[in-house]
């Protein structure tokens, strides 16, 4: 006992530490911008002015358009080669006083050496080159010679073919060509200007850095944008200098009181929810199971508002948080968790009050019209609802804030109609939370109050008078659930399965019998026995056919710790002043926990022993529910539910009312007077003569 109270002690300790660890640790530790914007749509806040001057920027691709025009305006650099011409000139020499000097008189080689020393001065270039600088259009070239350049016209120079013609030019009229070519002078005539393109790199370099990173200033008090406006190019690069400038403006310095803030309001919001549940929902601190499903609704959302962007906030379905609670629990409890949750999350968002406008707006209305989930259909009502409340308060906030209706984002209504889509996983959800948390749902109880379900049809086939027993407690104990606001879906399919230990031996048990009762060879010791055991035999069965918890509390503890009381007070007469060892007629109990275990056993108590009523008046059926239930509050049956005197009280109507409309006495049909003198009897229909043949019932 000492252990378990520890282990609740530290479940109550570490899950709200845990919860809020998590919490806190997702929260962003900077300020952050609080307008969001896109290009091509319109600016959906308030007008936006300058808090104070700040510089335009360009845009990256605007930055690389002007740097590689500004580097594609650098004119490229070339080296001269001023040893290519000597070797040249030192090659033609030497060939032609080897081979040429025969050929070619004196002053033709003469002319033909000035040619090529003209090429060679004016700069030779190689074809490659050639095509590049024609590809780029380019006019001139730097020539670098020693440690100058000089500006030189590309129509200046000379490619090896036009060089190579040059040479050719040289008078021949007195030779002939022949005498030239003969000569093969392109293997003299070589390119001498060779790019440079480390120089040229980091010139072109040096003009991309000179691009200047801004196109204007916006001076403090400047209109930036308006409302409506579409966010063009022009306006988007604004935003985003002004949006740089305030985070530059916005560092991280002071981290630390940001953390110790985030800490004091996550604290405070948990700490409201927690008086909440020890002030109004003490039962729910006692349940592992619901701390745990709680803790996990309050910080699945903060966490999942962390991983959205704010652009993308309202498609989060948080309507889902308050609508699982609702279905689990209650709605008070459903609508208090909301509220935490939708305040905590509002601290990831740098606008935060028309999403905790929206959210709260349609969070209530819908937790409060999903009054009993037990169809799919109410949940798409639900998120129909969820949705309409979304768009109301979205415009009537607009509205109230001058915004003209043609000027908004319509691309908000969008967001609510994905956020209603996502609301409908709710229901594959709340299958995965019923068996995480053990939780009983009320679609699950529908789905078990089929009475052509396997269980339910073996016991209406195998003891009926058991199976009718319990269709009678299932009106009965519902009934009375309505009247004092308890789960009437819950109790109502626990009274179908409260029973299903008798499908073990049915023919000992009354309604089940036919003439033949197998308790009389046995002693009441045995009889108690077998009819005791039908409780641990419908647990067996529970487990057998995996009903859920909340079903199998209603097997245990219907009978409660009470006595088999036939066989008990039988043998109490047959034993006379012996000592009973009354454990042996004692049922395992426990004793009801809830309202609706205390309502079946009261429902079942009544509706058995009314069985046994010689003749049903009001004052009969009056004098046994008082009786029975009176017997039950003094036996101490439920002093461990919630249950009052003043419910104990409305039950008591609702059973009298209902007994006396099940066993409401028949009236008697009148005969027909005999006529005064006999007369031909008129015949009738054949279906008015079964009417009179069978009295009606």
């Amino acid at each position: 006992m000492k252990n378990k109270k520890l282990r609740r002690y530290a479940l109550w300790v570490l899950t709200p530490l845990l919860s809020a660890a998590l919490i806190i640790f997702f929260l962003p530790r900077q300020k952050t911008f609080k307008y969001d914007f896109d290009k091509g749509k319109p600016w959906r806040y308030e007008q936006l002015t300058a808090d104070w001057d700040f510089a335009v920027e360009k845009s990256d691709q605007e930055l690389r358009e002007e740097r590689a025009q500004a580097a594609s305006a650098v004119t490229p650099y070339y080296r001269y080669d001023d040893k290519a011409y000597d070797a040249a000139r030192d090659s033609l020499q030497k060939q032609y006083t080897r081979a040429f000097s025969t050929l070619m008189p004196r002053n033709l080689y003469r002319k033909l050496g000035e040619n090529l020393a003209t090429a060679y001065q004016h700069g030779i270039l190689s074809s490659t080159d050639q095509l590049r600088l024609a590809a780029d259009s380019t006019a001139a070239i730097n020539v670098i010679k020693g440690t100058s350049s000089v500006l030189t016209p590309v129509s200046e120079l000379y490619t090896v073919q036009q060089a190579y013609e040059l040479v050719m030019q040289t008078d021949t009229s007195s030779y002939g060509t022949y005498v030239l070519q003969s000569c093969n002078l392109n293997d003299y005539i070589r390119p001498n200007l060779v790019f440079d393109e480390e120089k040229t790199t980091l010139a072109r370099a040096d003009a991309a850095d000179e691009v200047a990173l801004t196109r204007g200033i916006i001076l403090s008090g400047q209109k930036i944008i308006d409302t409506g406006d579409i966010v063009d190019e022009q306006a988007y690069q604004t935003l985003v200098s002004y949006r740089k400038a305030w985070t530059n403006r916005n560092t991280l310095t002071g981290s630390e009181n940001i953390l110790l803030g985030q800490t004091l309001l996550v604290a405070i919001l948990l700490a409201v929810f927690i008086s909440y549940l020890a002030i109004y929902r003490r039962d729910y601190i006692v349940r592992p199971n619901v701390i745990i499903f709680l803790a996990t609704q309050l910080v699945i959302f903060p966490v999942i508002s962390s991983l959205v962007s704010a652009k993308y906030i309202m498609m989060v379905p948080f309507v889902m948080a308050p609508v699982m609670v609702r279905v689990f629990l209650d709605s008070r409890t459903a609508t208090m968790l909301h509220v935490v949750v939708v305040l905590i999350s509002s601290l990831f968002l740098p606008e935060p009050y028309l999403f905790i406008l929206l959210q709260l707006a349609a969070g209530i209305i819908a937790n409060y019209s999903l009054t009993e989930l037990t169809e799919r259909s109410q949940l798409f009502r639900t998120a129909l609802i969820a949705l309409a409340v979304y768009l109301i308060v979205w415009i009537g906030y607009e509205l109230a804030a001058g915004n003209d209706l043609s000027r908004l984002n319509y691309l908000m209504p969008l967001d609510f109609l994905v956020n209603a889509i996502l609301l409908l996983f709710t229901y594959p959800l709340l299958y995965l939370f019923e068996k995480l948390f053990h939780f009983t749902s009320n679609v699950t109880l529908v789905e078990l109050s089929n009475i052509n379900n396997k269980l339910l049809r073996k016991l209406s086939e195998e003891a009926p008078g058991t199976f009718n027993h319990s269709m009678q407690m299932a009106n009965l104990a519902a009934a009375a659930a309505n009247e004092i606001d308890a789960n009437s879906q819950l109790v109502r399919t626990g009274a179908l399965y409260h029973d299903i230990g008798k499908l073990k031996n049915p023919a000992f048990f009354t309604e089940n019998q036919a003439g033949v009762n197998p308790h009389d060879r046995l002693s009441c010791e045995q009889s108690a026995q077998i009819i005791i055991q039908h409780v641990a035999d419908g647990l067996k069965l529970a487990d057998k056919y995996h009903l859920p918890d909340a079903i199998r509390q209603f097997i245990a503890t219907h009978h409660g710790t009470s006595k088999a009381k036939y066989f008990y007070v039988s043998y109490c007469n047959e034993h006379p002043g012996e000592d009973v060892d009354e454990s042996l007629f004692s049922y395992p109990g426990p004793n009801p926990s809830t309202l609706e275990t205390a309502l079946l056993m009261m429902a079942d108590a009544v509706e058995a022993a009314s069985r046994s009523l010689k003749e049903y008046t009001e004052e009969s059926i009056s004098t046994l529910v008082d009786r029975i239930i009176d017997g039950q509050v003094a036996d101490g049956c439920f002093a461990s539910c919630p249950i009052t005197f003043l419910d104990i009280q409305r039950v008591k109507a609702v059973f009298k009312e209902k007994l006396r409309t099940m066993y409401h006495t028949r009236i008697s049909y009148p005969e027909l007077n005999a006529p005064a003198k006999a007369e031909e009897p008129i015949a009738l229909p054949a279906e008015e003569q079964e009417q009179e043949e069978e009295p009606l019932s």
